[in-house]
């Protein structure tokens, strides 16, 4: 039986244009990849790139290229179309008025003019799992038609935290209960003078793009209750999530953009064989017992998300050294 096209898996790629991919992101978006691929889905790439702060010039255009080389496409996106246009977050700013307009006629958000020393100050006890201190409610009592009378004065759109926790299913980590009151609590869907925030968009465009699961690092577990909150504020269904591990380096920290020599850009600049990459990403995720040269095609028949270690993938200079070895004849 054929599927019709909107039951089908949907997944996505949604990088930031903020600096350069690296190994960790290879091997995130080659799960996220094979993730909808192994069951005929459907891959859309889009870029987020609403925090115009840390945007990086040419970013965008290097992300397309380090993705290709790697192996992998998509039905969707900036450079090749589809019903969904625009691909890039920044384009679809308008389209997000609906959804907070939504948000506004029922009573969902509300104007805050806290700063973020406010936030700071009024915090009595914030827990360690939580990003920053938790919104106190200072400013909860208002309406969003109170905006009007706060004239120039800057605000953040805060969405209403209802109490309780969320629970969800990982595909990954098996089932996850949080309490989004305690991680933050009321939180931040857009500002004034700027626009719509990451939680919102994200939501939005997931939503109306027909994304069906949605495959990411851990480190955006404390997003997921939220995301949910908004889903069912919008009246509709979230995707499936499956946060997996990161990549670190040997001493525990993540890797990060700034380390030029995990960056693909780098890596393909200097002649690395992609398909040894994508071997040496596959044996990283436990499936295969050695590096296989391979593309991500050749890992579609023998994709398991239950194999992937639980662990961060630790990239070790050894790593590195065989990813270039061949370049020095090794």
């Amino acid at each position: 039986m054929t599927l019709d096209a909107d039951h089908r898996t949907t997944g996505r790629l949604a990088p930031s244009p903020t600096g350069g991919l690296h190994l960790g992101h290879a091997r995130t978006f080659l799960i996220a990849w094979l993730s909808a691929r192994s069951r005929g889905g459907r891959m859309i790439f889009r870029l987020e790139d609403l925090d115009a702060t840390r945007t990086r010039p040419g970013a965008a255009e290097a992300t397309l290229v380090d993705l290709r080389w790697l192996g992998l496409d998509w039905d969707e996106g900036p450079d090749v179309g589809g019903p969904s246009a625009p691909y890039v977050q920044s384009w679809r700013k308008d389209a997000y008025r609906a959804s907070m307009d939504r948000f506004k006629g029922a009573g969902l958000v509300y104007p805050c003019t806290c700063t973020r020393a406010d936030i700071e100050r009024a915090a009595t006890a914030p827990h360690a799992e939580d990003e920053g201190p938790t919104y106190p409610g200072t400013c909860a009592g208002r309406t969003s038609e109170d905006a009007e009378a706060l004239g120039d004065r800057p605000f953040a759109w805060r969405f209403r935290v209802p109490e309780g926790p969320v629970e969800w299913l990982d595909r990954f980590r098996g089932p996850i209960k949080i309490d989004p009151a305690r991680l933050g609590g009321d939180f931040v869907v857009g500002r004034s003078g700027v626009g719509p925030s990451y939680q919102l968009a994200v939501v939005h465009d997931d939503a109306t793009m027909g994304v069906t699961e949605v495959v990411r690092g851990d480190d955006l577990i404390p997003s997921t209750p939220r995301q949910i909150l908004l889903y069912r504020a919008l009246g509709r269904e979230p995707p499936s999530f499956a946060h997996v591990p990161l990549a670190v380096e040997p001493g525990g920290r993540r890797l990060a953009k700034r380390d030029g020599s995990i960056k693909l850009a780098a890596l393909r600049e200097s002649g690395v064989d992609p398909a040894k990459l994508v071997g040496r990403l596959a044996h990283a995720c436990g499936w295969s017992d050695r590096v296989e040269p391979s593309s991500p095609d050749d890992w579609v028949g023998r994709f398991d998300l239950g194999a992937i270690p639980r662990e961060p993938w630790v990239v070790t200079p050894e790593v590195i050294a065989d990813l270039t070895s061949s370049l020095s004849g090794g």
